[in-house]
């Protein structure tokens, strides 16, 4: 069995974790407003396109600002992220995301959202981060009839739908 390729399959598998925790940060980042978290996966130039319903951020200081509207509009979000097809090409990597979102909207009460994510990925000076992250809604729907009765994120009275 050859070795010579060992450093360039082991490069490929360190970048494919490295892009799978950034997929995987983003939704820890916005689902405990934690905005050190949200900071660390974005170069300085990255875009955050979340579509006409949500807006279109440049750089990461938008990014973080638009996160803060967010989280007062939704305080509550649960992120799945799944079925991540990455690919790894030396310094950029891309990848399509499928997305699930609970949220509970101070007008609306809980929603689901659902949708597709579109990801750009560079490693400049060693380090892997966002340079594009744009989402393709599928739906936002109202859950006028969920209410969950246990928990520590039950939905207060004052937001049900």
């Amino acid at each position: 069995m050859s070795t010579n390729n060992t450093p360039a399959r082991l490069d490929a598998l360190e970048s494919r974790v490295a892009v799978e925790a950034l997929i995987n940060s983003y939704a820890q980042a916005f689902d405990s407003h934690d905005v050190d978290l949200l900071r660390s996966i974005w170069h300085d130039d990255a875009r955050l396109d979340l579509g006409a319903a949500f807006g279109s951020f440049d750089g990461i200081e938008a990014i973080i600002a638009s996160a803060h509207t967010n989280w007062s509009q939704m305080p509550h979000m649960h992120h799945w992220m799944a079925n991540s097809l990455i690919d790894i090409d030396g310094e950029r990597a891309s990848a399509r995301v499928a997305a699930d979102v609970l949220c509970t909207d101070v007008e609306m009460g809980p929603v689901q959202i659902s949708g597709l994510y579109h990801d750009r990925f560079e490693r400049r000076e060693e380090r892997w981060a966002f340079v594009e992250r744009v989402f393709d809604l599928h739906f936002l729907v109202p859950l006028s009839d969920w209410n969950p009765v246990a928990g520590s994120e039950t939905v207060p009275e004052a937001i049900q739908a």
